[in-house]
């Protein structure tokens, strides 16, 4: 099986810092990146999640396309990138006008 900490990291660390932190006893990592400081996502990962890869991939990819559509990306062309059996990279991060409140928080 695949290491889930290290896909989060592939998925996410070439345009963001990540921190995951141990959540309960029951295996909850929260997964907090951050861009220049400001928190960019925060989301509770259950260990459900974290130890089925489908699973995993799938919540990767929806938090990428919060974030991508909090940037003010299209959120049909993000969708169509998603599906394209992965061929295409998701639209890089900007950082246009005064910071977004993060999704979630």
């Amino acid at each position: 099986m695949d290491n889930p900490f290290q896909l989060i990291t592939d998925a996410f660390a070439p345009d963001y810092q990540i921190n995951l932190s141990i959540q309960g006893l029951d295996g909850s990592i929260m997964l907090t990146l951050s861009n220049s400081g400001r928190i960019v996502a925060k989301r509770m990962i259950s260990a459900e999640q974290r130890n089925d890869p489908q699973r995993l991939k799938r919540l990767v990819q929806s938090i990428q396309f919060g974030i991508a559509i909090e940037q003010g990306h299209s959120a049909m062309a993000i969708l169509e990138a998603m599906t394209d059996g992965g061929t295409r990279r998701r639209p890089p991060p900007t950082n246009k006008g005064r910071p977004r409140p993060a999704m979630g928080l």
